[in-house]
């Protein structure tokens, strides 16, 4: 990105701010105007890459992975899609041993939902699970949670009569 494309990014970024509170950078004579044809160009990196995959190779994978679902597989598979696509709503929690196909669920609905051009971000609570999933990461890595570790001390003191 060059100097002047920049600058534009910054400016665009403040007029909007300004935006937010009925305000505008030409209300401050002194201060230039972005070129707000670049809006475009600035768009969300985030929602860019997520957005960038192929609708129709997902589409076959997602096929191919629903044949390959066990009976049970595909309750717990129909029952969050459903929700996804519903936009009702809800948590669920997979529990189960290793090796019942959790890892397999979770691909299927990722190849399922990106085939139908939404966003789904992989997230996991560790690197070693992230592995197993597309584009995975850890919760801490994808959206940047602040952590801050406490050590209390407990001192306690005990009597033996």
């Amino acid at each position: 990105m060059t100097d002047d494309e920049l600058k534009n990014h910054c400016l665009i970024e403040i007029e909007k701010i300004l935006n937010s509170d009925t305000r505008s950078l030409r209300d401050y004579q002194s201060m230039p105007y972005p070129v707000m044809s670049d809006v475009r160009l600035f768009q969300n990196k985030l929602i860019e890459e997520e957005l960038a995959y192929d609708t129709n190779e997902l589409t076959h994978i997602n096929l191919y992975m629903e044949k390959k679902m066990t009976h049970e597989q595909m309750l717990v598979f129909d029952e969050i899609l459903n929700v996804i696509i519903t936009d009702s709503g809800d948590f669920y929690f997979v529990y189960g041993h290793g090796g019942c196909g959790k890892t397999f669920i979770w691909n299927g609905l990722f190849s399922a939902i990106r085939s139908r051009e939404k966003i789904i971000f992989n997230v996991t609570s560790s690197g070693i699970a992230s592995l197993l999933l597309p584009g995975g990461r850890t919760t801490h890595s994808r959206f940047p949670i602040p952590l801050q570790l406490l050590m209390n001390l407990l001192i306690t003191s005990s009597i033996v009569v």
